[in-house]
Parts: C-alpha cells; sequence; structure tokens
C-alpha cells in the first residue's frame, strides 16, 4: 500500500462533531449471476443519503458464492465505485475498456448516457471480498460519455495520524492529502479507515454533506454511540463542521460522505434518472443497442 509519510499532515479540526442518527444492518440479498452479498445503502435511504444510491459489500470464502460473478449487464445516468480487499475480477465494457481489480484496487466507472459491462472472477478459490458504491450524476450530466479508470493499490494516498490509525484516501481529502478521485458538485469523500488497536479518527466534514460510516471490522464509536460489526451508522446533518470514529482495539470502517443533488431520484433496476420517462427512454434505448 502507498504512505504520504514524506507529505505533511495537517490535523483535522473537528470543534462539533455529528451523532449517530441511526444503526441499520443491511439485507442479503444476490446479485449477477448469484454472487451473495449484503445491500448496505438501500434504495429506502437514497434521499436522506443523497447523492449515495447504494452500496454493496460481498465478502465470502466460499466459491459457490461468487464464482458466477457479474456477468454482461447495462448502466445509465450514475457512476460505480468499486473497492476490492480480497480476489480479483476482470472488468470488461462496451466502451472497450478493460482492466484487472484486485487487492486494494478501485475501479472508479461513469455509465453517463448508457454502458453494457462485466466484471467476473479471474479465480477459483479462496476469499473474494470488495464494496460497490453508487454515486448520482446531476441531471445535467447523466448523459454524458462514459468514462472507466482503474485506480491501483498502489497509487491510492494514504494517511496516518495517529500511531496505529490509517485512513485509505479513495476519494476527496483527509489531513491534508488529496485523494485518488475529486468529483465536483457532489464532492464525495470516500475514506477506508484502519485501527490496528485502540484509538480515535477524526475527519472534517461539509455541514451540508449527507454521511455514514460501514464497519466491517470490528466495532467503533462515534459520539459515544456504539456502532457493531457489520452496520452502517447515519450521521446527523445537525450544521456539526466532522466526525469522531474511536475504536477500542482493531477494527475497519468506511466513512462516506458528500453533498446531496436535491433532485428528484427515478430508479428502476441498473438505470437512475430522473423522471418516469427518462426511465423508459433508457430502457428504449438499451433494446435497440443504443449504448456503447
Amino acid at each position: 500500500m502507498n504512505t504520504v509519510a514524506s507529505i505533511p499532515i495537517l490535523q483535522e479540526t473537528v470543534s462539533r462533531p455529528r451523532f449517530v442518527e441511526r444503526t441499520l444492518r443491511g439485507q442479503a440479498t444476490s446479485d449477477g449471476a448469484g454472487v451473495k452479498l449484503t445491500r448496505v445503502l438501500t434504495q429506502d435511504l437514497q434521499t436522506r443519503l443523497d447523492p449515495f444510491l447504494m452500496l454493496d459489500n460481498f465478502g465470502t470464502d466460499n466459491p459457490d458464492d461468487y464464482i458466477g460473478g457479474f456477468p454482461n449487464h447495462p448502466h445509465r445516468g450514475f457512476e460505480t465505485i468499486t473497492y476490492m480487499i480480497a480476489g480479483r475480477m476482470r472488468h470488461r465494457d462496451s466502451a472497450g475498456n478493460e482492466g484487472l481489480l484486485q487487492n486494494g484496487g478501485v475501479q472508479w466507472m461513469t455509465a453517463g448516457r448508457g454502458v453494457v459491462h462485466s466484471e467476473l472472477p479471474e479465480q477459483e478459490e479462496g476469499s473474494m471480498e470488495g464494496f460497490q458504491l453508487w454515486l448520482n450524476l446531476p441531471s445535467y450530466n447523466k448523459m454524458a460519455e462514459p468514462w472507466y479508470k482503474d485506480i491501483q493499490s498502489e497509487t491510492i494516498p494514504e494517511v496516518a495520524p495517529a500511531q496505529g490509525v490509517k485512513a485509505r484516501i479513495i476519494a476527496g481529502a483527509s489531513h491534508g492529502i488529496q485523494g485518488a478521485m475529486q468529483r465536483e458538485v457532489t464532492e464525495p469523500l470516500y475514506l477506508d479507515i484502519h485501527f490496528d488497536a485502540a484509538g480515535e479518527f477524526r475527519q472534517s466534514i461539509a455541514p451540508e454533506a449527507n454521511a455514514f460510516i460501514y464497519v466491517y471490522r470490528g466495532a467503533v464509536e462515534v459520539a459515544g454511540k456504539p456502532v457493531a460489526l457489520h452496520q452502517i451508522a447515519i450521521l446527523a446533518n445537525d450544521a456539526a463542521d466532522g466526525a469522531i470514529i474511536k475504536a477500542q482495539g482493531p477494527a475497519r470502517v468506511l466513512l462516506i460522505a458528500g453533498k446531496p443533488l436535491n433532485e428528484p431520484i427515478a430508479q428502476y433496476g441498473p438505470f437512475v434518472m430522473n423522471t418516469k420517462q427518462e426511465l423508459m427512454d433508457a430502457f428504449s434505448d438499451f433494446q435497440a443497442g443504443k449504448f456503447v
């Protein structure tokens, strides 16, 4: 993994930390060709956690639960961010992009006006684990040209603000360090925070941003509220200026935040637009072979 020890660290100032509005557990489901996963951010949370549409956590040691992968399927109107922490999957899409997603790497894809892609395992045994986050696009950019980027693990900046505490900065910025990706309008923050032992992590968050954490190892506390393994904690929008996450032992947690679009959300399956008519147009265009 990449380190940033040579770059000066600016401590994050959090004078009024956000509290936990509520905690929830994801829903067990399957997708693709039977890949078993937990849907952490479900459709009923899309307005509350705007601009984020979905977060899936897939993870298993049983090849039968992942070997079918995600064969060709379409998307329109948003971005997918796939973060792999164990295993390998091959990406191919109708725009001619191809890449190997492996331990610690990220695949950032803008579906825009329409793309068909697949993500298939390049392993027949061992663990496969990771996350896929859906980030909405503003209405004026939903029909943009598809775009794709492979971000290898060693190019993801990391910051270690305290002994035994480290954050991988996938998007946004933390402690004065710019992350691997930046996005205008929604300005997403995406951190993978590792606690090797008891410790504390502070992160400033724009007051207008929606924010949540997901614990995928161990357990943590946010403003005194326990957040258990495999729980999502929605952080309150109360004009606070950041989050303080504490762990009493080894733990790992995703911290995700972004500025809401405050636009209508119309979704059916892999298409996310603003109106029902735009959804119907998406189906028609896909059936007519108009996706790249």
